[in-house]
């Protein structure tokens, strides 16, 4: 398989709230919002979305390419990268720059107040799929970035033919509503939590009904209450994979896109891919960053019947060791 994977690299910086946003957000004062939480730990990891994916894609068998932008700081993250087994040629250093930085704060109920600097990663816009080959793309996605980048590369795609995988997550608040539209249209599918839906459909005026006449597939992400998949009339319900612990939600979401792609790729059917996604993002859940989990396959797929039950597709999965 041939995984372009498009989006944010970033150090994340991740800091712990030891109470509860909503016990100190007024509702009636909203409008002059200002607020301080003091934080009592804070890491600095390795995240941004499109190498969160790419990790978790390696993790799963695969050797997936980045496509992003960079700072001249870098340096011992890409070697990190391509001892894991991900392509880091397609990711570029701009002189003079910091890469893209992460601040996220979670509170007990695991709610999150995040910032995002964008750093070197607002050079995206300068990278191309015409840089490359785009007939050894099998799949791409499109996660969050500098908006114009992911607003270009939606428009690469429908010129060269590339299928993509749409993932405006974070960016949909930068996004407008044309460029939402133009990114849904013809994606193999469109990827998005449930607040993130209803976003979508404020900024672009359109319907669940039809936001899923546009894209192939539409799933929607639901939390600990699983997903649900949206293909050719059918609604497929997925359930969670049971956590050992719940330590750090933060790169859930990649996790769950890599298990999708993996799946899809293969031809496995939605129930599976669903499952897979769902089981790729509860191994994030249990530690604290969006890369420090570990596994091998066989436990991998030994972990899938123990919550799913057994798979002749999901033991196809070994093919890949």
């Amino acid at each position: 398989m041939s995984i372009m994977v498009t989006g944010s690299i970033a150090y994340d910086y991740l800091m712990s709230f030891p109470g509860y946003f909503k016990d100190h957000i007024l509702p009636s004062k909203i409008e002059t919002l200002s607020v301080s939480f003091l934080v009592d730990s804070m890491r600095r990891l390795r995240g941004g979305c499109a190498t969160n994916i790419a990790y978790n894609l390696a993790l799963l068998g695969q050797r997936p390419r980045v496509m992003a932008t960079v700072g001249e700081d870098f340096a011992d993250y890409r070697a990190w990268l391509e001892e894991q087994g991900v392509d880091t040629s397609r990711i570029v250093t701009i002189p003079n720059d910091f890469t893209a930085s992460f601040f996220v704060s979670t509170d007990r109920a695991n709610c999150q107040i995040a910032s995002f600097y964008t750093g070197a990663m607002k050079e995206a816009r300068t990278l191309s799929f015409r840089d490359g080959d785009p007939r050894e793309i099998e799949i791409t996605i499109i996660s969050p970035n500098d908006p114009e980048a992911m607003t270009k590369y939606v428009q690469e795609c429908h010129e060269l033919g590339i299928p993509y995988i749409y993932d405006p997550s974070q960016q949909i608040i930068r996004l407008d509503g044309e460029v939402l539209r133009a990114g849904i249209a013809g994606s193999k599918a469109f990827i998005v939590n449930e607040y993130e839906l209803e976003m979508t459909k404020n900024k672009t005026g359109l319907t669940e009904s039809e936001i899923t006449a546009l894209t192939e597939t539409l799933v929607v992400t639901l939390a600990e209450r699983g997903s649900v998949i949206y293909h050719a009339g059918r609604e497929i319900r997925i359930p969670v994979a049971k956590p050992v612990e719940v330590v750090d939600p933060t790169g859930v979401g990649d996790a769950y896109r890599a298990g999708f792609i993996v799946s899809l790729l293969r031809g496995y059917s939605w129930e599976t891919t669903g499952r897979m996604g769902a089981l790729a993002a509860t191994y994030v859940l249990e530690q604290a960053g969006t890369q420090a989990h570990r596994y091998d396959l066989p436990e991998f797929v030994a972990r899938y019947q123990d919550n799913f039950g057994d798979s002749p597709e999901i033991e196809d999965l070994l093919n890949l060791v």
